[in-house]
């Protein structure tokens, strides 16, 4: 079970001593719109000074419950001592030396520990980027230049957020303002339906049936209308849909997918920058579906807030030729020894088994509290709420954060749930209670 590393009082979260955003967070967020190219949209002024595992304090000197983890990113809390120290030892030795160029051994140890949990079988192999949208980037192009550009074919997902450079904003569909503007986006990019269990695409009266729908959507209509699927290098799937709404698709769409490329020769790959890690109870949250992809592409939650990514696939896929691919900064050796704490204190801490048990009992109550109106999924400590009959998200989340609830949406009405997952019991049980009150005032 997570241990309690940080000099705070669980019991004093989530305290509030000036009304949110205070007076120095107010300053910040003047000087931060001033100077700083707003292309992004925050959620409500949190001004963050430091965190304390699930708990983060802004510059006013408020404490809040974190059920954001820096947008499912430090699974294993802020500041785990583990990983500072990681951190440390590593930064006194030295903080660069470009993996692409040249070699070290820390890397090629996170590789070895990569390979040791990634869901495929046989001989796998690494390349370290910097992002989610990298990796994405990255499997794009490794799935192309596999069949020699043979295959000019790539098929994504309606609701897929799969991040906002060139080729990742391509396969993305989760909002138009992603994509507006931008075109045109990279050749190629096919967008299929996906099974939402609430938002079926089709008439479908249960979510296998629209897992079923989906896949004859694909044989039907885009391989015998659009194009064959000889020409179709890559599918690409997230597991459970993460900025589109945490919808996590019925287990007979995944596993039809794994066995539809199979057939026709296509790679298959999934996006586990927001699942992995342990978020839904697993290391990565493909593994709930009992398949295995060709390709996966990771960040995020890897080295607990900083900047790594990693694509992990089959030894035989993983064949760029030498020159073709790299980045300056890709497996950093401080981020890389910070991935390497980071997995140690998942497996030591259990926090598979921790985020797996306290997910279902913060659905549970989730459930029960709310009921009618309100559609609750997700997997581990990855869930959503969705909010079927109102419409204020943005107000709903505003009225936690001014309660001490660091909380944000996804989707159009979806309350994203994705705490660290160090975080206790009573701590997540007490945040999902505000939560709820605020939902029902």
């Amino acid at each position: 079970m997570p241990k309690w590393h940080w000099p705070i009082d669980p019991d004093e979260v989530p305290r509030i001593v000036v009304e949110p955003p205070g007076p120095k967070a107010m300053e910040i967020v003047r000087r931060d719109e001033e100077l700083i190219m707003q292309s992004f949209a925050r959620w409500y002024p949190l001004v963050i000074k430091r965190g304390y595992g699930p708990v983060v304090e802004d510059v006013d000197g408020n404490l809040y419950i974190d059920f954001n983890a820096g947008i499912a990113v430090t699974n294993v809390g802020h500041a785990h001592p583990k990983v500072v120290e990681a951190i440390k030892r590593q930064a006194e030795l030295f903080t660069h030396y470009s993996l692409t160029d040249f070699y070290y051994e820390v890397a090629v140890k996170l590789a070895e520990r990569l390979v040791s949990i990634a869901p495929i079988s046989g001989k796998k192999k690494v390349f370290f980027t910097n992002s989610g949208a990298e990796s994405i980037e990255g499997v794009l192009k490794i799935a192309r230049g596999y069949f020699k550009g043979q295959r000019p074919y790539v098929i994504a997902f309606l609701g897929a957020f799969h991040g906002r450079t060139y080729g990742a904003m391509s396969l993305t569909a989760s909002k138009p303002v992603q994509r507006r503007h931008f075109s045109p986006l990279v050749p190629g990019v096919i967008h299929a339906p996906f099974p939402h269990p609430v938002h079926c695409p089709f008439k479908a009266s249960t979510p296998e049936e629209c897992g079923e729908y989906a896949l004859a959507f694909l044989e039907d209509w885009v391989f015998k209308r659009l194009v064959d699927p000889s020409e179709v290098s890559l599918v690409i799937v997230e597991p459970i849909q993460g900025e589109g709404g945490y919808v996590v698709p019925p287990k007979n769409f995944i596993q039809g997918l794994r066995k539809l490329t199979a057939e026709h020769g296509i790679l298959f790959a999934v996006d586990e920058v927001q699942t992995g890690f342990g978020r839904t109870g697993r290391w990565f949250a493909v593994e709930h579906f009992g398949v295995e992809p060709d390709l996966m592409a990771t960040a995020k939650a890897i080295a607990a807030g900083l900047p790594l990514g990693a694509i992990i696939g089959r030894a035989d896929v993983m064949s760029l030729p030498r020159g073709s691919h790299a980045n300056t900064f890709g497996g950093n050796p401080v981020a890389a020894a910070a991935a390497l704490a980071t997995l140690e204190v998942i497996e030591e801490e259990d926090l598979l088994r921790h985020a797996e048990s306290l997910g279902e009992e913060l659905k549970k109550v989730f459930r029960e509290e709310l009921g009618e109106g309100y559609d609750v999924r997700g997997l581990g400590l990855m869930i959503g709420v969705e909010m079927l009959k109102k419409s204020d998200l943005e107000g709903v989340l505003t009225r936690a954060f001014k309660r001490g609830v660091a909380v944000i949406g996804a989707g159009f009405s979806t309350i994203r749930i994705a705490p660290p997952l160090v975080i206790p019991r009573e701590m997540a049980l007490k945040a999902a209670s505000i939560i709820i009150d605020v939902v029902k005032s």
